[in-house]
C-alpha cells in the first residue's frame, strides 16, 4: 500500500510539472491543455486553477455516466493543476527554440512515467479518462471513438479562446501512446497485490488492468 501511495503522490505531481515543461516549450500542447489555455487567456485564472475546475466538471459529467472515482481520480483533480502552477512559476517563458524544443521533449517523456507511476498504482482513472470509458459504456461506441470526439470538440473550442495548437499537438497524439504502453506496465502493481480501484479504466473498457487508457488533463 506504502508504495501505490507513493506511485500515486509522485506521479500526479511529476505529471503536472511534465505539463509546464510541455506548455514552455510553446511548440503544440495536448487537446484538453488547449482548452486550459484558452480558458487561462480570457479568465485570468491560473492554469493550474483551471485545470482543477475543467477535471471537476468532466467528473460531474460521471454521474449521468454512472462512473465510480476512485481515489486517484478525485486526487488527480486536486494536485495536477498545482503542480502545473509550480512548474510554470519555475520554467521561465521565451526561451529560445532549442531550448523549447528540449522542454517538450522532456515534458513529453516525464509525462510518460507521471502517467506510468500514478496509473500503475491501481487507484482510480483520472477524471477524462472516466469520461471516455463511461461514454464507452453507455453507447457501445469504441474507445477511441468517444474520445476522438470528445478531444476534437475540446481543441476546437480551446484554439478558437487562443490556445496553442501546433507540431508539437500533433507530435503528442502521436507519441504518449507508445510512451505510456512501456512505462504503465513497467510501473503497474501486480495484480495479486492491488485491487483496482472503484471505477478504474482500462483501454478496452471492461478488459484487464494491464491496458490503461492515458488521461492528459490535463490533462
Amino acid at each position: 500500500m506504502t508504495r501505490r501511495v507513493l506511485q500515486l503522490l509522485i506521479g500526479l505531481f511529476l505529471y503536472g510539472i511534465a505539463i509546464a515543461m510541455i506548455v514552455r516549450g510553446a511548440v503544440g500542447v495536448a487537446p484538453w491543455d488547449v482548452l486550459t489555455q484558452g480558458l487561462n487567456l480570457r479568465t485570468g485564472l491560473t492554469f493550474g486553477l483551471i485545470t482543477i475546475i475543467v477535471g471537476g466538471v468532466v467528473l460531474l459529467a460521471w454521474i449521468p455516466l454512472k462512473q465510480r472515482p476512485g481515489v486517484g481520480t478525485v486526487l488527480n483533480v486536486l494536485l495536477v493543476g498545482p503542480s502545473a502552477d509550480i512548474g510554470l512559476a519555475l520554467i521561465p517563458a521565451d526561451l529560445d527554440l532549442w531550448a523549447r524544443i528540449l522542454l517538450f521533449a522532456g515534458g513529453l517523456l516525464l509525462l510518460g512515467v507521471a502517467s506510468g507511476l500514478y496509473i500503475g498504482g491501481n487507484f482510480g482513472p483520472g477524471p477524462r479518462d472516466g469520461l471516455m470509458t463511461g461514454i464507452h459504456r453507455v453507447t457501445g461506441w469504441p474507445i477511441w471513438v468517444g474520445r476522438t470526439g470528445v478531444e476534437v470538440v475540446v481543441l476546437g473550442v480551446g484554439w478558437l479562446l487562443g490556445g496553442n495548437v501546433g507540431i508539437g499537438t500533433v507530435l503528442f497524439a502521436v507519441l504518449i501512446g507508445p510512451i505510456c504502453g512501456y512505462t504503465i506496465p513497467l510501473f503497474r502493481i501486480a495484480p495479486s497485490t492491488a485491487r483496482p480501484a472503484a471505477g478504474e479504466a482500462t483501454l478496452e473498457g471492461d478488459t484487464p488492468p494491464s491496458k490503461p487508457i492515458v488521461d492528459s488533463p490535463a490533462n
